[in-house]
Protein backbone atom coordinates (compact mmCIF):
# COMPACT_ATOMS: atom_id res chain seq x y z
CA UNK A 1 0.00 0.00 0.00
CA UNK A 2 1.72 3.23 -0.91
CA UNK A 3 2.02 5.92 1.42
CA UNK A 4 0.69 9.27 1.35
CA UNK A 5 3.10 11.87 0.29
CA UNK A 6 5.27 14.28 2.98
CA UNK A 7 3.44 17.65 2.33
CA UNK A 8 4.46 19.14 6.06
CA UNK A 9 6.58 22.91 5.26
CA UNK A 10 7.82 23.95 8.41
CA UNK A 11 6.85 27.43 9.66
CA UNK A 12 10.03 29.81 10.37
CA UNK A 13 11.78 28.80 13.86
CA UNK A 14 13.39 32.00 15.49
CA UNK A 15 14.13 30.31 18.82
CA UNK A 16 18.43 29.40 18.86
CA UNK A 17 19.80 25.98 19.94
CA UNK A 18 21.77 26.46 23.25
CA UNK A 19 24.92 25.12 23.85
CA UNK A 20 24.60 22.68 27.03
CA UNK A 21 27.76 21.52 27.19
CA UNK A 22 30.70 21.17 24.50
CA UNK A 23 33.90 19.67 24.18
CA UNK A 24 37.04 18.04 21.58
CA UNK A 25 34.55 14.90 21.05
CA UNK A 26 30.62 16.03 21.61
CA UNK A 27 27.98 18.36 22.00
CA UNK A 28 24.90 18.60 24.21
CA UNK A 29 22.48 21.04 22.83
CA UNK A 30 19.20 22.34 23.68
CA UNK A 31 16.46 21.96 20.88
CA UNK A 32 13.77 24.35 20.22
CA UNK A 33 10.71 23.16 19.62
CA UNK A 34 9.37 23.91 16.23
CA UNK A 35 12.63 23.24 14.53
CA UNK A 36 13.40 19.52 12.48
CA UNK A 37 15.90 17.53 13.71
CA UNK A 38 17.08 16.97 10.14
CA UNK A 39 16.56 18.72 7.17
CA UNK A 40 13.68 17.65 5.13
CA UNK A 41 14.02 16.57 0.91
CA UNK A 42 11.90 19.74 0.22
CA UNK A 43 14.17 22.48 0.11
CA UNK A 44 11.65 24.62 1.96
CA UNK A 45 12.43 22.53 5.21
CA UNK A 46 16.29 23.39 4.79
CA UNK A 47 16.19 24.82 8.51
CA UNK A 48 16.90 22.02 10.79
CA UNK A 49 19.38 20.79 14.10
CA UNK A 50 21.63 19.45 11.90
CA UNK A 51 21.91 22.57 9.17
CA UNK A 52 22.54 25.22 11.92
CA UNK A 53 24.71 22.94 13.70
CA UNK A 54 27.50 22.38 10.86
CA UNK A 55 28.01 26.18 10.19
CA UNK A 56 29.92 25.96 13.21
CA UNK A 57 30.97 22.52 13.45
CA UNK A 58 31.11 21.21 10.25
CA UNK A 59 31.77 17.56 11.28
CA UNK A 60 28.88 17.00 13.33
CA UNK A 61 26.67 14.24 13.29
CA UNK A 62 22.87 13.67 15.08
CA UNK A 63 22.77 10.43 17.11
CA UNK A 64 19.15 10.24 17.73
CA UNK A 65 16.29 12.86 16.85
CA UNK A 66 13.65 15.04 18.69
CA UNK A 67 10.10 15.55 17.08
CA UNK A 68 9.64 18.59 15.53
CA UNK A 69 7.42 19.84 17.73
CA UNK A 70 9.52 18.13 20.67
CA UNK A 71 12.49 20.54 22.67
CA UNK A 72 14.93 19.55 24.82
CA UNK A 73 18.55 17.62 25.08
CA UNK A 74 20.09 16.21 22.33
CA UNK A 75 23.79 14.18 21.98
CA UNK A 76 26.05 15.28 18.94
CA UNK A 77 28.93 13.49 17.85
CA UNK A 78 31.91 16.06 16.65
CA UNK A 79 33.59 12.96 14.74
CA UNK A 80 33.27 9.18 12.64
CA UNK A 81 35.13 7.79 16.16
CA UNK A 82 32.88 8.92 18.22
CA UNK A 83 29.17 8.85 16.37
CA UNK A 84 30.31 5.03 16.53
CA UNK A 85 31.23 4.23 19.86
CA UNK A 86 27.71 6.24 21.07
CA UNK A 87 25.77 4.44 18.46
CA UNK A 88 27.14 0.97 19.91
CA UNK A 89 25.67 2.42 23.07
CA UNK A 90 22.04 3.60 22.15
CA UNK A 91 22.30 0.18 19.92
CA UNK A 92 23.03 -1.34 23.19
CA UNK A 93 20.20 0.09 25.30
CA UNK A 94 22.55 2.16 27.44
CA UNK A 95 21.90 5.24 27.28
CA UNK A 96 19.00 6.37 29.39
CA UNK A 97 16.73 9.45 28.82
CA UNK A 98 13.96 11.33 30.45
CA UNK A 99 11.04 13.57 29.46
CA UNK A 100 8.69 15.65 30.92
CA UNK A 101 5.39 16.04 29.41
CA UNK A 102 1.73 17.51 30.25
CA UNK A 103 -1.26 14.52 29.34
CA UNK A 104 -4.78 15.56 29.29
CA UNK A 105 -6.99 15.00 32.11
CA UNK A 106 -5.81 13.55 35.67
CA UNK A 107 -3.98 9.78 34.92
CA UNK A 108 -5.29 7.50 38.06
CA UNK A 109 -2.21 5.73 38.63
CA UNK A 110 0.93 7.73 40.35
CA UNK A 111 2.98 5.72 37.97
CA UNK A 112 3.04 2.61 35.55
CA UNK A 113 4.61 1.14 32.32
CA UNK A 114 3.27 1.42 28.82
CA UNK A 115 3.82 -2.08 26.80
CA UNK A 116 2.17 -1.63 23.87
CA UNK A 117 4.31 -2.20 19.60
CA UNK A 118 4.27 0.35 17.25
CA UNK A 119 4.33 -0.31 14.01
CA UNK A 120 4.17 2.31 10.49
CA UNK A 121 1.25 3.29 9.23
CA UNK A 122 1.92 4.00 5.85
CA UNK A 123 -1.62 5.25 4.55
CA UNK A 124 -1.80 7.55 7.22
CA UNK A 125 2.13 8.63 7.12
CA UNK A 126 3.63 10.36 9.55
CA UNK A 127 1.05 8.44 12.01
CA UNK A 128 2.13 5.15 13.43
CA UNK A 129 -0.06 2.41 15.37
CA UNK A 130 -0.41 -0.16 17.85
CA UNK A 131 0.15 -3.58 16.10
CA UNK A 132 0.58 -6.65 17.74
CA UNK A 133 1.12 -8.26 14.56
CA UNK A 134 4.03 -6.12 13.13
CA UNK A 135 4.71 -4.01 15.30
CA UNK A 136 8.39 -3.48 17.44
CA UNK A 137 8.28 -3.74 21.24
CA UNK A 138 8.02 -0.37 22.95
CA UNK A 139 8.24 0.14 26.53
CA UNK A 140 7.30 3.54 28.35
CA UNK A 141 7.88 3.77 32.09
CA UNK A 142 6.04 7.09 33.62
CA UNK A 143 5.42 8.49 36.85
CA UNK A 144 3.09 11.77 37.87
CA UNK A 145 4.86 14.67 38.99
CA UNK A 146 1.83 16.73 39.60
CA UNK A 147 -1.85 16.31 39.01
CA UNK A 148 -3.17 20.36 37.79
CA UNK A 149 -6.70 21.18 38.56
CA UNK A 150 -7.08 23.81 35.73
CA UNK A 151 -7.52 22.52 32.94
CA UNK A 152 -7.59 19.46 33.95
CA UNK A 153 -3.97 17.61 33.27
CA UNK A 154 -1.11 15.62 34.46
CA UNK A 155 2.65 16.49 34.77
CA UNK A 156 4.33 13.42 34.33
CA UNK A 157 8.39 11.69 34.01
CA UNK A 158 8.66 9.60 31.28
CA UNK A 159 11.40 6.59 30.86
CA UNK A 160 11.60 5.38 27.46
CA UNK A 161 13.07 1.87 27.61
CA UNK A 162 12.89 1.87 23.86
CA UNK A 163 12.90 4.74 20.79
CA UNK A 164 9.95 3.85 18.62
CA UNK A 165 9.43 6.92 16.49
CA UNK A 166 6.46 9.02 17.91
CA UNK A 167 6.39 6.30 21.33
CA UNK A 168 5.73 8.85 23.97
CA UNK A 169 2.51 10.25 21.94
CA UNK A 170 1.26 7.20 20.52
CA UNK A 171 1.63 5.58 24.17
CA UNK A 172 0.06 8.72 25.90
CA UNK A 173 -2.98 8.56 23.55
CA UNK A 174 -3.25 5.34 24.11
CA UNK A 175 -3.45 5.75 27.77
CA UNK A 176 -6.47 7.63 27.32
CA UNK A 177 -4.19 10.80 28.27
CA UNK A 178 -2.88 12.52 25.22
CA UNK A 179 -0.18 15.13 25.35
CA UNK A 180 -1.11 18.37 25.21
CA UNK A 181 -0.85 20.09 21.97
CA UNK A 182 -0.11 16.72 20.26
CA UNK A 183 -1.57 17.12 16.83
CA UNK A 184 -1.12 13.80 15.44
CA UNK A 185 -2.55 11.73 18.47
CA UNK A 186 -4.71 13.38 20.55
CA UNK A 187 -8.69 13.69 21.37
CA UNK A 188 -11.47 16.15 20.83
CA UNK A 189 -9.73 18.51 23.34
CA UNK A 190 -6.06 17.79 23.66
CA UNK A 191 -4.28 19.75 20.94
CA UNK A 192 -6.04 23.36 21.28
CA UNK A 193 -5.12 23.27 25.06
CA UNK A 194 -1.29 24.17 24.16
CA UNK A 195 0.41 26.06 21.62
CA UNK A 196 2.95 23.58 21.75
CA UNK A 197 3.56 20.22 21.96
CA UNK A 198 4.23 20.27 25.60
CA UNK A 199 6.72 17.49 25.61
CA UNK A 200 10.84 17.98 26.36
CA UNK A 201 13.42 16.00 26.78
CA UNK A 202 15.02 16.63 30.06
CA UNK A 203 18.04 14.30 30.34
CA UNK A 204 20.49 12.08 28.73
CA UNK A 205 22.81 10.08 30.37
CA UNK A 206 25.57 8.02 28.35
CA UNK A 207 29.01 6.63 29.08
CA UNK A 208 31.90 9.32 27.60
CA UNK A 209 33.14 7.37 24.72
CA UNK A 210 36.89 8.67 25.28
CA UNK A 211 37.01 9.68 29.33
CA UNK A 212 34.80 6.72 29.88
CA UNK A 213 33.16 8.94 32.67
CA UNK A 214 29.28 8.60 33.09
CA UNK A 215 28.21 11.91 32.31
CA UNK A 216 24.29 13.08 32.75
CA UNK A 217 23.64 15.89 30.93
CA UNK A 218 20.04 18.11 32.17
CA UNK A 219 18.16 20.36 30.32
CA UNK A 220 15.21 22.34 32.12
CA UNK A 221 11.74 22.11 31.54
CA UNK A 222 10.42 25.13 29.88
CA UNK A 223 6.61 24.65 30.60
Amino acid sequence: MQSKPDIFIAPPCLDEITLLFQDEHLLLINKPSGLLSLSGKNPLNKDSVHFRLVQDFPTATLLHRLDFGTSGIMLVALNKPVNAQLTKQFQAGTISKTYCAILHGHLAQDSGIIDLPIAKDPPNFPLQKICYATGKNALTQYSVIERIASPPSTRVLFTPISGRTHQLRIHSRELGHPILGCDLYKNAESQTMATRLLLHATSICFEHPITDERIEGMSDCPF
